[in-house]
């Protein structure tokens, strides 16, 4: 037997090589320019050597594939059973039933009446190897009874299903800002209904910690971590108090992360949520066994401008679930944050998760990610910073109580305002949206569904964010000044010198300013003034290099504040000409990480 070598044929390479090679790139700048920090103050490097003498992380066995899981979530029952039944007819082999109030009710979801559940579930064999999650709140944890009351009636064995009911009352709380009763008093009833789901044979698992009310809310992924490792230690606490064994009450509860198109940060995350909990066991004197854990992609993360992206970012999203290790995986189709998803869109998200299995393969191996230097280094890291938070939350008297006082309102905040800033500024960038927007993308069908009833949640509560929301805003009031005008506002990039000299600077201004949905109207040569007076734009936006300003900008704008311009920009930092381009009307200098929303937002004002 031959054995091939790829990289026979290559010269030997090194690290000391490569920093060469960098360097060179670099031209100057320090090599630590290219190290960044995640939201946890985590360095992330920008190589890594292979892992020495990294083990697998137990989870999902190899050759098994995950749960296609598809979200079954319109108040129309009778609907939500033609959805449900074309997507396990066409590669999906488990449903989660989203109830009115659930952490996961995105603005559609089924009413948690007897009769819903019994026509959404129409026609579907429970007992065939279908998986089913039941995610419920406050208003709908009726839905559990309900369907122990279904099964009951259609003669099907308990023990035979694979039914997750998903109790999350300290998510609950995180979601919508208070308990029905103190966590104390609270806790025994949720624990007495798990204890008698569990008495009629249904082998669970019963409750859920749920990190999305904290992804959602912009937190880190080590705040997620430690959010879910507290909700269920806490769970673990009330059944053991309940009177279930220590080796019992772990099965009873399974975990949920979100996952984003953070590929790596989501790989490491879902690895470490595996660490973490055995450290748990460990510390709870059990042996360790294998948690599930579900992933759902990332509500923050979707748009509703050029919302096919969204189908990009979902794959991201589930192969890394994937390859962290998830059990079980929602892929949100592309459209969820228009409306309700059509036959297309949910066809999409199905598809992502058959491909990833059928082609991709990614279910072959355990723990792919195992020994990767980039991967076990994220993972680690992690692991100490979400155990650094969770033994705070622990200190603070646990999840309950770290909710009551706040503190977990508090962190999160801290790193969603972080996080807006850097949308803002778009050191984030979202594509489509804050970066290379198209002013005349088609509009997306969504299926024409009522909403779910919508109830305002506390003060305390955790906010249900998505990123792109304060550009889609601006690009609504595009929409209402076209509706109202018959044309887009514009702006008019003044293009100086030759198109080298300019072409950079000019993308640059028009994906800046369309993201806001104001038209960028492009022209250089001669009579800019004339022409931009003849383009029916209010503002201007000078473009080129620093030695072509140098020469021609302050004439320029000049020219275009006597035309009549509101406003004047210029695409680049001002350096020494500061005074002198201020003093020829230029306000506002446009330059890689300047608050982008406040200037769309004066825009407008100015417009």
């Amino acid at each position: 037997m031959v054995e091939l070598t790829l990289a026979r044929n290559f010269p030997p390479a090194d690290e000391a090589a490569w920093k060469a090679l960098v360097e060179e790139a670099l031209k100057g700048a320090p090599f630590a320019s290219l190290r960044s920090e995640s939201y946890d103050g985590i360095a992330i490097e920008p190589l890594y050597a292979r892992a020495q003498g990294a083990q697998r992380i137990a989870g999902r066995a190899a050759g098994t594939p995950w749960s296609i899981m598809q979200r079954i979530d319109l108040t129309d029952a009778k609907a939500a059973n033609t959805q449900a039944l074309a997507d396990l007819n066409n590669g999906a082999n488990a449903l989660n039933l989203v109830f009115e109030g659930a952490v996961g009710d995105y603005g559609y979801a089924l009413p948690a009446t007897r009769a819903a559940i019994s026509e959404a579930l129409d026609n579907i064999y429970l007992d065939a190897g279908i998986a089913v999650e039941l995610d419920f709140g406050p208003p709908s944890r009726q839905a559990a009874k309900l369907m122990a009351e279904h099964v009951r009636a259609k003669g099907l064995k308990p023990s035979a299903l694979d039914l997750r009911f998903c109790f999350d009352p300290l998510g609950a709380r995180a979601t919508r800002g208070a308990f029905p009763a103190p966590w104390a008093e609270f806790a025994p009833v949720v624990t007495g209904l798990i204890g008698d789901l569990a008495a009629e044979g249904f082998k669970g698992p019963f409750a859920v910690a749920d990190g999305r009310p904290v992804h959602a809310a912009g937190g880190s992924e080590a705040q997620e971590l430690a959010f879910v490792l507290a909700n269920a230690l806490a769970y673990l606490r009330a059944l053991e108090a309940h009177g279930f064994e220590l080796d019992e009450a772990r099965c009873l509860i399974f975990f949920r992360l979100a996952a984003d198109q953070d590929q790596f940060f989501t790989i490491a995350k879902f690895r470490a949520l595996r660490k973490l909990w055995t450290r748990v066991e460990q510390a709870c004197g059990l042996s360790p066994r294998p948690a599930f854990i579900c992933a759902e992609t990332a509500w923050r993360m979707m748009t509703k401008r050029d919302p096919h992206g969204n189908i990009v970012r979902g794959t991201i999203a589930a192969l890394a679930a994937a390859v962290g290790g998830a059990d079980a995986v929602t892929v949100l189709p592309f459209s969820a944050a228009l409306g309700a998803p059509d036959a297309f869109a949910r066809r999409i998200a199905r598809n992502t998760q058959t491909i990833l299995i059928e082609e991709a393969n990614l279910h072959r191996v355990t723990d792919p990610a195992a020994g990767s230097g980039a991967i076990e280094a994220l993972t680690d890291a992690l692991c100490q910073t979400a155990w650094w938070f969770f033994q705070r939350i622990e200190k603070a008297g646990g999840a309950a109580e770290a909710l009551e006082t706040g503190l977990i309102q508090r962190v999160v905040a801290r790193v969603r305002a972080e996080r807006e800033a850097n949308v803002a500024r778009r050191r984030e960038p979202i594509l489509g949206t804050s970066d290379f927007p198209d002013l005349a993308e088609d509009k997306v069908a969504v299926f024409a569904a009522p909403r779910s009833e919508e109830v305002a949640p506390a003060a305390s509560a955790l906010p249900r964010t998505r990123l792109a929301d304060p550009f889609e805003r601006l690009r609504d009031r595009s929409d209402a000044y076209l509706a109202a005008h018959g044309s887009r506002p514009k702006v008019f990039l003044a293009c100086l010198g030759r198109a080298a000299d300019f072409n950079a600077r000019a993308s640059f201004a028009k994906s800046l300013f369309e993201a806001g949905g104001i038209e960028a109207v492009e022209a250089n040569g001669d009579n800019l003034a004339k022409r931009f007076e003849d383009s029916g734009a209010a503002l201007a936006c000078l473009c080129s290099s620093d030695k072509v300003y140098a020469r021609e900008a302050v004439e320029v704008a000049r020219a275009h504040a006597a035309a009549g311009a509101k406003h004047i920009y210029l695409a680049g930092k001002p350096g020494a000409d500061r005074a002198a381009l201020e003093g020829a009307g230029i306000s506002t200098f446009l330059h890689q990480g300047c608050d982008t929303l406040a200037i769309l937002n004066a825009a407008y004002d100015e417009i």
